[in-house]
């Protein structure tokens, strides 16, 4: 015979089982995939502050909120969620699988699409500059030059996205 628990049924056991019991619902509930994605945002992102003093050898904090750079924050928050979902739901998932299909979209559009959009506002920067006071298009705002990255970015934001979401696992995995 077939039991059907009625909604008032399933509302009153959640109230019995407590707060903490995993039967009740929570406010918010845990992700851990998406935690590990924006952890792997942000950290990269805040890494970029040192990279640029590295290369540069000056201190600018700009460098948190804008694209492109090393490391590469896309590809680590799509990396870091890709592994973090493999880790909980088992790489045989349909969540897994398309994870890891718009991972290699967005880290093969970083380092593709947008590096060659970055370096043609470059060029066309310096032709701007170029021309004649009186020219129209001499008082024109640059157009930004940094937009997407190298393969070298994209590897070590795919680096730091894996590890961040290997440092996360725990007893939620």
């Amino acid at each position: 015979m077939v039991e059907v628990m009625a909604l008032s049924d399933a509302a009153a056991l959640g109230r019995r089982a407590g707060p903490n019991s995993p039967s009740s619902p929570a406010i918010l509930p845990y992700n851990g995939p998406l935690l590990a994605a924006l952890l792997a945002c942000a950290l990269a992102q805040f890494l970029k502050i040192f990279t640029t003093w590295y290369k540069d050898k000056r201190w600018d904090t700009k460098r948190m909120l804008d694209s492109g750079g090393m490391p590469s924050s896309h590809s680590a928050s799509v990396s870091a969620l890709a592994v973090a979902i493999g880790l909980q739901e088992g790489t045989g998932s349909s969540a897994f699988a398309i994870a890891v299909v718009l991972s290699c979209i967005v880290m093969y559009d970083a380092s593709g699409v947008r590096l060659h959009a970055g370096r043609q506002a470059e060029l066309l920067n310096q032709f701007v500059c170029e021309l004649p006071p009186e020219h129209p298009l001499s008082n024109c705002r640059p157009l930004r030059d940094s937009l997407g990255h190298t393969p070298l970015q994209v590897f070590m934001g795919c680096l730091l996205g894996c590890i961040i979401a290997f440092l996360m696992r725990g007893p939620h995995y």
